[in-house]
């Protein structure tokens, strides 16, 4: 992120030169890297495993609560926080709602990786989710922005048709590529080869990417945001707030419901609270940046604050990925009940103790 922002102040011309060429309103240098860093996620994916999946009552009661949590909570939380933190600052704020409004997509892939979730788990979730963006996106933004936020300097307006194009892009290439990796070197090989000798090799690309995504979003905006500090931190207040608050919540819910045995123990569990935090707590930042550069222009105040939402995402769920792993092992992910039933066996001495990590 430093050297981003070195970048961006000390080498002239550096926002002209990516700008030059663009997809979909967001430059060319970052579509690469938000491309090639979830190409390896989606590669290890197991869509043969998929059609079962979806058999499962599991799979529809995960879903539901990330559609719960991610278009009512989710929305009326940002926006909440962008009235409460920005109230002067009209500009800004409607950025900050579209950070708000676009949901996960691209890297909450590599936070669940980095937290050790259930991958196939987050694919379905960012797939659904990413269906229900093409549908919802336009109507959220023109409900909050014009109406609830009684925008009167300008008109919002988005078309399906560009919010369509953004999901194909950054999630369709991605995910196409990643399919196509993963079964060609099945065939080629064997599966034996793919996850033992491949997939090792090749995963480390993701992280390459996001590495090179960061520099190249702080040299992208690196000259602004030193010359706009003021507003630039306003903007970091809800953004972290509401982080914060969507990880913590979606988090705390899934450990609740692990220790009620709701559904029984295999419903949730660890894996699942990092898939539905991780999920709840990212937003599609590419799309944002790109809706706000389409509407208000590239050097618009709103397309400013919807591009230090990834500068504030980047730093704040990372370091929420070794929360994620420090209370994978200081909290206990057996339900009471299977606690109780495991004391009682204890004592009675007819089975082994409990694995250290469901004990105090």
């Amino acid at each position: 992120m430093i050297v981003g922002v070195l970048i961006g102040e000390f080498a002239g011309g550096v926002q002209e030169a990516f700008d030059t060429v663009q997809l979909n309103g967001v430059s060319v240098p970052i579509a690469i890297g938000l491309i090639v860093m979830m190409w390896p996620v989606l590669t290890k994916v197991q869509y043969e495993a998929l059609p079962g999946i979806f058999s499962t009552r599991r799979v529809w009661v995960q879903i539901s609560i990330s559609m719960f949590l991610n278009w009512i909570i989710g929305p009326l939380i940002m926006v909440g926080l962008a009235w409460a933190t920005l109230p002067d600052l009209p500009t800004y704020r409607t950025g900050v709602i579209l950070v708000g409004l676009a949901r996960c997509i691209a890297m909450v892939m590599i936070w669940n990786q980095l937290a050790q979730g259930d991958g196939n788990y987050c694919a379905i979730l960012v797939v659904i989710n990413s269906i229900l963006q093409i549908i919802l996106y336009s109507p959220y933004a023109l409900l909050f922005i014009n109406v609830v936020g009684g925008n009167q300097q300008a008109t919002f307006h988005i078309s399906y048709g560009r919010v369509a194009v953004s999901v194909l892009i950054y999630l369709g290439i991605p995910l196409l590529a990643g399919v196509v990796t993963r079964y060609s070197i099945w065939f080629l090989f064997s599966k034996e080869f793919l996850n033992k000798k491949f997939l090792p090799i090749f995963s480390p690309l993701a992280l390459l990417g996001l590495l090179y995504t960061i520099i190249v979003i702080f040299a992208y905006q690196g000259h602004h945001i030193l010359h706009n500090l003021g507003p630039t931190f306003r903007v970091f207040v809800p953004l972290i707030l509401y982080f914060i608050i969507m990880w913590t919540g979606a988090f705390g819910l899934v450990y609740y419901l692990t220790r009620r045995n709701y559904g029984g123990d295999s419903f949730f569990g660890y894996e699942m609270a990092v898939v539905q935090s991780f999920t709840a707590g990212s937003n599609n930042f590419e799309l944002a940046i790109a809706v706000a550069i389409a509407v208000y222009g590239v050097g618009s105040d709103q397309a400013l604050a919807a591009t230090i939402g990834p500068l504030v995402e980047v730093p704040v769920l990372l370091s929420l990925t070794w929360v994620a792993l420090f209370l994978h092992g200081k909290l206990r992910w057996r339900s009471r009940r299977t606690l109780s039933r495991g004391h009682s066996l204890n004592r009675q001495g007819k089975s082994d103790c409990l694995r250290g990590e469901d004990v105090e």
